[in-house]
């Protein structure tokens, strides 16, 4: 099965800036329940973005900018360290992808966050802190500003500026390739499968 190459990501960016942001933050477990993942994004961050009241309280989704990389269903997200850490609930990635982020640019992932991400098509490279800190500070004085995401150069850029990204090499190449989607490109083999299966007794009744 033929995937897109994801090679660079050119979007409005949006800040959530802190370290240690935990997937129950992202995604509260009350919405673990559903069935599907459809409807996911509406619930990123609810918590946090919504009081006991149910009214919106200030935070970077609630504001315009993050409303347009909803609508338009690409953008980046600028974070800090550590993102994504806690429980390994497969619903944090997926409602920040829902919701409409393309790219995630960090100073490091929770390596199960990371997996899940990147098995969605969606890049998160990581910046050395003082880098990561001026990026951070060039979008919350900007919201919405356009931030390239370089997965193959292994770059980050914003307005006439550059930063060396880094990712690990097997995620990079599965991107750029089109080879991010493991059950993707498992059923792209299915010949192979079968005839592996066939070859097992207890598959084909032997």
């Amino acid at each position: 099965m033929s995937l897109a190459k994801i090679t660079l990501v050119r979007a409005s960016a949006v800040a959530v800036p802190g370290d240690d942001i935990d997937t129950d933050r992202i995604i509260p477990a009350r919405f673990l329940r559903c069935v599907t993942f459809d409807g996911l994004g509406e619930h990123a961050f609810r918590d946090e973005r919504t009081g006991p009241d149910g009214k919106e309280r200030a935070h970077p989704l609630n504001t315009p900018e993050a409303a347009a990389v909803s609508k338009a269903k690409k953008g980046v997200m600028v974070v800090g360290f550590n993102f994504g850490c806690g429980s390994s609930r497969e619903h944090a990635p997926q409602s920040i992808w829902r919701f409409g982020f393309t790219a995630i640019v960090g100073g490091s992932f929770a390596e199960i966050f990371f997996g899940n991400s990147t098995a969605l098509g969606v890049p998160c490279l990581s910046l050395s802190k003082d880098d990561l800190a001026e990026l951070t500070a060039l979008v919350q004085k900007q919201p919405g500003v356009e931030v390239t995401v370089d997965v193959e150069g292994l770059k980050v850029s914003c307005e006439g500026r550059s930063w060396k990204a880094t990712i690990p090499a097997a995620a990079r190449d599965g991107l750029i390739n089109g080879k991010w989607d493991p059950i993707a490109d498992l059923l792209g083999d299915d010949g192979a499968v079968n005839k592996t299966a066939n070859g097992l007794a207890y598959v084909a009744g032997k």
